[in-house]
């Protein structure tokens, strides 16, 4: 039930927060720096599977395993920084006029969303059970 939980409301949250900024506050920013590289219209299909693996990669390594909501946020921020991080140095190296001024701007927004999604759904599921907190194997066994 906590898995359920912890995943609708991080799909939720970042839906509706990410929609928020991509639509509506952040749209001059990106058809100005972007200006011919930004599609006209969303290829649905590539914005599902990221979102859909994103959600499951914050609920399981965030949101779930986090004893508090602030060590969900704390590790959501780590995933945002990674994720955006990775997006925007890649295209900044490869993509030609990729506008430099972008790559802060898209980080930052990565770690915020990020963060606070993996806030969401830690509230949502609640705290890990005590069994589900503990290592599963003592692997690597110690030598001594």
């Amino acid at each position: 039930m906590r898995i359920l939980k912890a995943t609708l409301a991080v799909a939720v949250t970042m839906t509706v927060i990410d929609l928020v900024w991509l639509g509506i506050i952040a749209t001059d920013i990106y058809n100005d720096l972007l200006g011919p590289l930004r599609a006209k219209d969303t290829v649905v299909l590539a914005a599902a599977l990221f979102y859909v693996q994103y959600v499951a990669i914050i609920v399981g390594f965030a949101a779930l395993p986090s004893a508090t909501v602030k060590q969900a946020a704390v590790r959501g921020a780590g995933m945002g920084w990674l994720a955006y991080a990775t997006f925007e140095f890649t295209n900044w190296a490869v993509i030609e006029n990729w506008p430099a001024t972008l790559v802060p701007i898209d980080i930052a927004w990565g770690v915020v969303l990020t963060a606070s999604v993996a806030a969401a759904g830690r509230m949502a599921a609640g705290p890990p059970t005590e069994d589900a907190s503990r290592p599963r194997s003592s692997w690597p066994k110690r030598l001594s």
